[in-house]
């Protein structure tokens, strides 16, 4: 019965929102302004300079960042992001661009190209901030408590946290690497949590959430990196040799053409590709198809208010069922991103049969 009245609660909350998001499609299509469903959600699953809480009546609501720039023409500068008024204009000869290859990005107005250095806060910076901070004030608590509670039943958030670590330690960890296993579990526990944690945080569609932090490419390339590098440098000869020279193959495949060695080095280089794409491609496909969903209410809605309503029932019915869905790949996503580096590791730590 809890369950259920939860479940009505958020349907009752989700229809709620229907009326305002009609609001705000008619108060564009007045303007003039057709709603454009590709620039709607490239502009909420994308990084940006600010954070946009919401438009309304052709006001833009949102949150100055940081910006912290190099150019070899003109030094260092720091400035708030309401300096570009939303992109509207320029600032110290700079500006966002509205488009081509640079588009969302600054620029130098006096030579058309990106700053030599740009280190500014972003939407996706701040919201990586706070999930260390999150991450931080977790173990930091689970930790003390351990120290404090010593020999004890785990209480409190220690519950929480310590099955997910018994369940990469005994699952992933242990399975994936061997009796060496206990040397990574820092780096798989850090990736899981840190992949998990952003993942959720993406789904809450509310500042200081919502940012597509683990959908964005150069996120899950750094990530996939440290695998890589990890991989390398724990590698033993037998890893190698079985890359250059493949036991068990006939020698024609090797000699005098390596097809063979060629096979193997080209998946050694495409496993963190795999993992960088993955992540990024579910993430991003899932925040695509739910913000999909939820566009066809202004497209309808700036058509007539009817339509609007009516296509809302399924749009909204659907857009929930998509939150639900994600909320799975959220653990799913950690999990195989977590599973795979630990299998890599485990690879290169193979002994000799």
């Amino acid at each position: 019965m809890a369950h259920r009245k939860i479940l009505t609660k958020i349907l009752l909350t989700a229809f709620l929102l229907v009326p305002a998001s009609l609001v705000m499609a008619e108060h564009e299509s007045g303007e003039g302004e057709k709603f454009n469903p590709g620039t709607f959600i490239l502009d909420h699953i994308g990084d940006a300079y600010e954070w946009h809480i919401l438009t309304y009546n052709g006001h833009h609501v949102s949150i100055p960042l940081p910006v912290i720039l190099y150019s070899k023409q003109s030094g260092f500068h720091i400035f708030i992001s309401s300096k570009f008024h939303h992109g509207h204009s320029n600032h110290k000869g700079f500006i966002i661009a509205a488009d081509g290859e640079n588009k969302g990005k600054i620029v130098e107005i006096a030579t058309g190209k990106r700053p030599t250095l740009d280190i500014s806060i972003t939407k996706n910076t701040l919201s990586l901030l706070f999930s260390i901070t999150i991450l931080l004030w977790v173990f930091i608590s689970v930790a003390k408590a351990y120290v404090r509670r010593e020999n004890q039943a785990p209480k409190g958030l220690q519950s929480w946290v310590e099955p997910v670590i018994f369940f990469v330690r005994d699952d992933i960890a242990r399975p994936s690497i061997g009796h060496t296993y206990k040397r990574y579990m820092p780096y798989l526990l850090t990736l899981f949590f840190f992949i998990l944690v952003n993942n959720l945080m993406g789904l809450i569609p509310f500042f200081p959430f919502g940012a597509n932090v683990t959908g964005n490419i150069a996120i899950t390339m750094v990530l996939a990196l440290i695998t890589f590098f990890i991989t390398v440098f724990s590698s033993n000869k037998f890893y190698w040799i079985h890359i250059v020279n493949p036991p068990g193959v006939p020698l024609w495949l090797k000699i005098p053409i390596p097809l063979m060695p060629f096979v193997e080095i080209l998946g050694f280089i495409i496993k963190p590709l795999v993992l960088m794409i993955r992540l990024f491609a579910n993430i991003t496909a899932g925040h695509i198809v739910a913000l999909g969903f939820f566009s066809l209410i202004f497209l309808f809605g700036s058509m007539h208010i009817a339509l609007g309503y009516g296509v809302s029932v399924v749009s909204v019915a659907f857009t929930i069922f998509m939150t639900f869905l994600e909320l799975l790949v959220a653990f799913i996503q950690a999990y195989v991103f977590t599973l795979l580096s630990a299998m890599y590791i485990g690879m290169a730590l193979e002994k000799h049969h």
